[in-house]
């Protein structure tokens, strides 16, 4: 099969915003095998021997993306960028009911190092979005801007498409965020 181009999944999008159910049989195929990339990136850096699999990853984030009722979807990179935000969210909700949520248990969380695969692994991502969500109370785009390119992979253009920010600014504003982090898992 081609890849579609992101003009016809742009198209498809908006049509499935507007209400339009076979927008959303027509789009799902196309960008099924870019979930399951997406998926598969955040699951490479699970630990060993995770319970959660990629295809489970993929199929909650497809419910959820599906049941997103009020989603004015902009273009693709967008709907990535919210599918990114859903399977992060995911892994979280994961590793909180596996029993991990314990603040610091004594282990040392960097910002590249929290994407490692280790036995800590889950007890890092909770720490991880602790700290993402007091960056969020601090600064909102800041946060939004680490969870795109951090957790969604995305470019620095793309992520300036998605907040319609300037590449620039959303360069500065990455090299802060990710000090901030650093100072605060350092102290974790």
């Amino acid at each position: 099969m081609t890849q579609p181009s992101t003009h016809e999944v742009t198209n498809l999008l908006i049509e499935w915003s507007n209400g339009d159910k076979a927008a959303l049989d027509k789009l799902m195929p196309m960008i099924h095998q870019e979930l399951r990339r997406l998926a598969h990136h955040y699951m490479s850096r699970e630990r060993v021997g995770h319970t959660l699999q990629t295809t489970a990853l993929v199929n909650e984030a497809y419910l959820r993306l599906v049941n997103s009722k009020d989603v004015q979807w902009q273009n693709r990179t967008h709907f990535f960028a919210i599918a990114a935000t859903l399977m992060r969210n995911i892994l979280v909700d994961h590793a909180r009911r596996q029993g991990f949520s314990k603040r610091g248990a004594g282990c040392k969380t960097e910002l590249e190092e929290a994407m490692v695969v280790s036995q800590e692994r889950a007890q890092e991502v909770v720490a991880l979005d602790d700290v993402l969500k007091q960056l969020a109370v601090l600064d909102p785009q800041q946060s939004r801007i680490v969870e795109l390119r951090f957790f969604g992979g995305l470019t620095i253009e793309e992520t300036a498409e998605v907040l319609s920010l300037s590449p620039a600014t959303i360069k500065r504003e990455w090299k802060s965020a990710k000090a901030w982090l650093y100072r605060e898992l350092a102290k974790r």
